[in-house]
């Protein structure tokens, strides 16, 4: 691997480069600046990689391995497989497990360990195939009144209870938070060392939101087992409470990567008691850049945990993250495996110039019926405060949430959005990821988002739970880059597409090849530039 990384020290008069080299891997820097400020860079350099060189995760040297191996001295085993597959399960014909797949929106499973290949465990079919042999358990979903697992879960459970690493690909809204949650309790209460004995919690997980981590929270609170304890820890909240509890003992931590890494950098938090370790939203995650804070975390966890990912999409960074800290795992995709939206929601496409965007929202609202509820999508948090101070002097009731507001203040919106005290909430894509409201019959884009994958989120709050919804976007002139994407998805989805956004996609085609020839022409010809 060759890295080139440019420090810009002092005034550029010249140039120096030098070697960095740990194990297998080799990298070269190259330093800007006057001799007295390279041997200053030099020396940091080489401190940096005498420190954290030999305790990067993804080490493979014989040193690296040295280091993990050393983690595990003190550490208790772990226990892992909690699965008695039923005989029904068990007895299932693949043609019938194929069928039962598909229809059970198109489940896809695939075995990403190097080398031979293990069986994929059958789908259960009802919550007595997974959790027969843990009446607690069951007893908790009878008393929700659950009738079957969801699609994900199905396919999940028999994974996770055996102990092997998991990736789940599927919409938020797919029961996923149940999907870890529920064998995690299995987990916990099964460990040969018990809870209280352990000096820390057992359990982590880490989400991207606090609104996430705060939902993630209360479905732990619903689904009491055992009496284990949980806590949700994340940045605007009452540190010194989070603190407190964490200090006292419990055995569930529900985290955002900020806030949880301060207090693991202060030595709060002792995470090498941590067995079975969920990444939530893990690429909503990596778009809010807490990839850093997430490496800092997983040193300290133990390497030979267990551990579950999520995700809605499976870009190449997530790919890279599960690389890295999952062990052997599976993947189980549920739905497609591309960017079309569920087909539950209608979606419509405006092309709209950008003045009259705040007129046609007013005309939106105007044509809802009474009991309807709807997210309104924008941009940039100084537009959902204008927007929302417009509709209030209008005499429309709304709330917005954003990542301005206090913590409180977010809270209540949420709530009064979840009541229908409110029934339009305007929000950012803060509010697009793990919104847990099931009953939001539209998505109104009044900003296109800043990247298709974020559309589908955002598409995806409606329709939720078997329900149908309605998505209408607003699109100008300025959104023309997205236009080929977005027909995409309207044509997988089975949608109609605007003739306004088919030439709206044709004219950035020429705009780009135009681009590409001016580029061309303005090249060098015959003479080689290269180590210019």
């Amino acid at each position: 691997m060759l890295a080139l990384i440019c420090l810009a020290l002092g005034k550029p008069s010249n140039i120096s480069q030098t070697p960095v080299i740990r194990g297998t891997y080799e990298a070269e820097v190259k330093i800007f600046g006057s001799n007295d400020t390279q041997n200053k860079a030099k020396m940091l350099i080489d401190d940096l990689v005498k420190r954290y060189g030999q305790n990067y995760p993804g080490d493979r040297t014989e040193k690296g391995k040295k280091f993990t191996m050393g983690k595990l001295l003190d550490l208790p085993p772990i226990e892992r497989n909690f699965y008695k597959e039923s005989q029904k399960i068990a007895s299932m014909p693949q043609e019938e497990v194929e069928k039962l797949r598909k229809e059970n929106n198109n489940i896809i499973c695939d075995d990403l360990k190097e080398g031979e290949k293990r069986h994929v465990p059958n789908p259960v079919c009802k919550f007595e195939d997974a959790f027969q042999y843990y009446p607690d358990v069951m007893a908790n979903i009878r008393k929700v009144g659950f009738e079957n697992p969801t699609p994900i879960q199905s396919q999940a459970w028999p994974i996770i209870l055996q102990g092997i690493d998991l990736i789940g690909i599927a919409q938020t809204g797919t029961g996923k938070t149940l999907a870890y949650l529920m064998p995690g309790f299995i987990h916990l209460d099964s460990q040969p060392i018990p809870r209280d004995q352990r000096g820390g919690p057992g359990m982590l997980v880490l989400a991207p939101t606090r609104e996430l981590a705060l939902q993630v929270e209360a479905e732990c609170s619903k689904y009491t087992y055992k009496g284990i304890k949980s806590i949700c820890i994340y940045g605007g909240g009452d540190r010194k409470g989070q603190i407190n509890m964490v200090t006292k003992g419990v055995d569930i931590v529900i985290a955002t990567p900020g806030r949880l890494n301060d207090l693991q950098m202060n030595n709060f938090i002792n995470l090498k008691s941590i067995t079975y370790l969920v990444l939530d939203e893990a690429d909503r995650m990596l778009d809010m850049g807490f990839e850093p804070q997430i490496m800092k975390i997983l040193l300290d966890v133990r390497p030979d945990r267990q551990t579950v990912m999520t995700s809605a999409t499976w870009p190449d960074g997530v790919r890279r993250l599960a690389k890295s800290y999952l062990k052997d795992p599976m993947i189980v995709y549920v739905g497609t495996l591309d960017l079309a939206a569920v087909n539950t929601i209608e979606q419509k496409v405006v092309i709209i110039p950008e003045e009259e965007k705040r007129a046609f929202t007013r005309y939106f609202i105007d044509t809802l019926k009474p009991k309807d509820k709807v997210i309104i999508f924008v941009g940039k948090k100084l537009t959902a405060d204008d927007l929302s101070s417009d509709f209030s002097l209008q005499g429309i009731p709304v709330q917005s949430l954003h990542g301005n507001r206090e913590q409180c203040d977010r809270e209540q919106a949420l709530d009064d959005f979840k009541k229908g005290k409110v029934r339009i909430l305007i929000a950012t894509d803060l509010a697009s990821r793990g919104l847990d409201v099931q009953d939001i019959t539209h998505v109104f884009n009044f900003d296109f988002p800043r990247n298709i994958e974020e559309y589908v989120h955002r598409v995806g709050r409606t329709g939720r739970a078997g329900r149908t919804g309605e998505a209408v976007t607003l699109v100008t002139r300025n959104d023309w880059r997205i236009a080929s994407e977005l027909i995409c998805i309207l044509e997988r989805a089975n949608q109609a597409v605007p003739e306004e956004l088919i030439s709206m996609a044709e004219r950035f085609k020429q705009f780009q090849m135009k681009k590409e020839i001016k580029k061309d022409l303005g090249r060098p010809r015959g003479k080689s530039w290269k180590g210019f």
